[in-house]
């Protein structure tokens, strides 16, 4: 009994160390994007930018939104930028603990769910925002200058491609649970159009509330989710 403690103990100080470590490197790597605020700013800003007028730009209703926003998207970069280090703390603390065909089988996982939180937010900035951007700016009436502040539209963009990063794990969860075992292939087939319903509510959570913004990500979700369906060879 007491071994037992002991280990769960140990692991604990073990997963307590790891965190420590992403959140270090985090903090440096934050005050390394610092200096290139401005330069971050003007990256994330160009898709919206590129849909004004000649000598437009956004503008802050807020006194602090000058200095807190660009530090926000120093701060976010600098999550991306973590996350591979993150994702392979990870694997370093749950690997010990697996036999060698699970480890064949988690570390190609936790790969895949990396490159899809990658193409998730990548496909969301360069396909996704430029689209819905256009699509709202193009709707206001003649009469109607839009200026858009800076927070509302860091807000939007920040939601969009994170929402969009945390969709696409959706064909590893579907593998995950057929390969498992936890859910047949053919009760997720007999269960299809519920999980359609549930992607359009988690695409109402974690986009901005339109239903264009919904769309776009509720559709990339039940794609994968067949995509996953498909790559999964367990049948029950």
């Amino acid at each position: 009994m007491t071994n037992k403690s002991n280990t769960v103990i140990d692991h604990l100080h073990e997963l307590r160390t790891k965190i420590l470590r992403i959140l270090l490197i985090l903090l440096i790597t934050f005050i390394i994007c610092i200096p290139f605020s401005e330069s971050i700013y003007n990256f994330i800003s160009g898709p919206i930018l590129s849909l004004f007028a000649q000598n437009s730009s956004l503008i802050a209703t807020g006194v602090t939104s000058p200095f807190f926003v660009p530090l926000k998207l120093a701060l976010s970069l600098s999550c991306l930028i973590v996350l591979p280090y993150a994702f392979f703390e990870l694997w370093s603390f749950i690997s010990p603990g697996l036999y060698k065909d699970e480890q064949s089988f988690a570390l190609p996982l936790i790969i895949s769910s990396l490159l899809l939180f990658i193409s998730g937010i990548t496909f969301a900035f360069l396909v996704v925002a430029p689209i819905l951007l256009n699509f709202f700016l193009n709707s206001a009436p003649s009469t109607v200058t839009v200026m858009t502040d800076i927070s509302q539209y860091f807000q939007f963009i920040m939601k969009l491609i994170f929402g969009f990063g945390i969709a696409f794990q959706v064909p590893v969860l579907t593998f995950l649970l057929v390969r498992t075992g936890m859910v047949s292939k053919q009760s997720l087939k007999k269960a299809r159009p519920f999980v359609i319903i549930l992607f359009f509510i988690i695409a109402s959570l974690l986009t901005p509330p339109d239903v264009l913004s919904q769309l776009f990500l509720a559709i990339p979700m039940w794609i994968l989710f067949e995509i996953g369906l498909f790559l999964s060879s367990r049948k029950k």
